[in-house]
C-alpha cells in the first residue's frame, strides 16, 4: 500500500483584532490557494482552519515529509494571506514569516510544522490539536498522559498491542539535539527532561509493537530562530488513535484537567491551557488564557472525513471552569512569579536591556 503523508503547517500572519483571531478574508484566501493546487493533484485533500490568530493548513498527500512542493505551497499561501492582512491593517501582519524568500523547507522560516508518514490502516482516526498563546512544550504533559499513564490510558494495561509501550524522541531546543527514550522502562529518565518543557519537547512518539509513528508535534521556537521576542509559538500536535494506539477518549482525556503552560500575555506569563471548541478559540482575557482546539478526522484513501470539534462537548465545561479559576488566581500575582515566567523565559523581553543598564549599580557584598 502507498504511504500517505499527514501535514499540518501553521502561521500567524495577522491578528483580528490584536492577537485574538483570524479575519475571515484570510481564511478565504488560504482556502483559494490550496483549492487551486488540488487541480494539479499536489494534495489529496486539505482543510483550512484556525485557533486564535493562527491559520492552520491541514493537508494530506503522497510526497513524504519535508517535501519542497508542499512546503512551498504553504509558504506561498501564508505570503498571500499576509498581503490581505496588510490591506486590512491587521495586527502583526506577516510576523511569523522570518524571511523574504523560501529556501526549500518551511522549517526555520517561522511557521510551525508537524508531519507524519504512514500506511493508512483499515480505520484511521486522527486528532489534530492546535494551541494558541503557548509554546511547543505544552504538549509534553498530555503526551505523557496519553502514552505512559495507565490511569489515563487503560489500553497500556489491557491492549496487547500497547502493553510493550512507546518510544519517545525528545528534542533539546537549545542544543538542537534529540534523545530517544523507551517507555515504560526509561520513564523516570525521560521525566527528568520533559518536566522542563521550555527546553525539552517531545517531537515524535512511536509504537514499539507496531513499529509505527503514533504522534508528532511542531517544535519550532520562533524566539530562538529570530533572536528576539516575537511571541510564543502556538504549536500543533497530530495523534493517531485506536488499533494499537490510544483510543480517541484516551487521547482527549489529558485535557479534561487543564495544566499550566508558558505563554499567555506577551508570551511572558504562566496560564492554564483551556480546551475549547472552534467557536470559543479566540483568546481575549489578558490575551488568553491559552487555548487548545482538538479536531478529529477519519482518513479514507487520504481524504479527510470530518472534522469533529471535540472540545465543543459539554463534557469539557468543568475543565473550562477550572481553567478560569486558575486564571483568576494567577492574575492576582501580576508581575510576580509564577504568573510572570522565570528569568530564563524572559530573555527575549526587556529584561536583558534593564540588566545591562543597571549592571554598574550592582555592588558586591563580599
Amino acid at each position: 500500500m502507498e504511504k500517505v503523508t499527514f501535514t499540518v503547517i501553521k502561521a500567524d500572519v495577522g491578528g483580528f483584532v490584536g492577537h485574538s483571531s483570524v479575519h475571515p478574508k484570510l481564511l478565504e484566501r488560504a482556502e483559494e490557494s490550496l483549492s487551486r493546487v488540488d487541480k494539479r493533484h499536489l494534495l489529496i485533500d486539505h482543510h483550512v482552519t484556525h485557533v486564535g490568530d493562527d491559520i492552520n493548513l491541514i493537508m494530506t498527500h503522497e510526497r513524504g515529509v519535508d517535501n519542497k512542493e508542499i512546503h512551498q505551497l504553504a509558504w506561498d499561501t501564508f505570503v498571500s494571506c499576509t498581503g490581505v492582512a496588510k490591506e486590512l491593517k491587521l495586527y502583526g501582519a506577516g510576523q511569523d514569516l522570518l524571511s523574504d524568500a523560501f529556501s526549500g523547507n518551511i522549517k526555520g522560516l517561522g511557521p510551525g510544522c508537524a508531519e507524519m508518514e504512514f500506511v493508512e490502516r483499515g480505520s484511521e482516526p486522527i486528532i489534530v490539536f492546535m494551541a494558541d498563546k503557548t509554546e511547543p512544550g505544552a504538549w509534553n504533559f498530555p503526551q505523557f498522559k496519553m502514552f505512559c499513564d495507565p490511569f489515563n490510558t487503560p489500553g497500556l494495561v489491557i491492549d496487547p498491542k500497547m502493553h510493550a509501550g512507546f518510544r519517545f524522541e525528545v528534542m533539546d531546543l537549545i542544543e538542537n539535539k534529540v534523545v530517544t527514550f523507551s517507555c515504560p522502562e526509561e520513564m523516570y529518565d525521560m521525566l527528568v527532561f520533559i518536566g522542563a518543557p521550555g527546553r525539552f519537547c517531545i517531537k515524535n512518539v512511536y509504537s514499539k509493537t507496531l513499529n509505527d509513528v503514533a504522534a508528532t508535534s511542531s517544535t519550532q521556537r520562533l524566539n530562538l530562530m529570530a533572536g528576539r521576542y516575537i511571541g510564543k509559538d502556538d504549536p500543533v500536535l497530530i495523534v493517531r488513535c485506536q488499533s494499537g494506539m490510544p483510543a480517541v477518549g484516551e487521547v482527549l482525556e489529558p485535557f479534561a484537567s487543564p495544566h499550566l503552560v508558558s505563554g499567555w500575555m506577551r508570551g511572558s506569563h504562566c496560564g492554564p491551557l483551556m480546551p475549547v471548541g472552534l467557536n470559543n478559540s479566540a483568546p481575549t482575557r489578558f490575551d488568553g488564557p491559552p487555548r487548545v482546539v482538538g479536531l478529529g478526522f477519519q482518513l479514507s484513501g487520504g481524504k479527510l472525513v470530518g472534522p469533529q470539534d471535540f472540545f465543543a462537548d459539554v463534557a469539557y465545561d468543568e475543565a473550562r471552569r477550572k481553567a478560569n479559576q486558575l486564571a483568576n488566581y494567577l492574575r492576582t500575582l501580576g508581575p510576580f512569579e509564577p504568573q510572570r515566567l522565570h528569568l530564563d523565559e524572559m530573555e527575549y523581553t526587556t529584561m536583558p536591556d534593564v540588566m545591562k543598564r543597571l549592571k554598574e549599580r550592582f555592588v558586591s557584598l563580599a
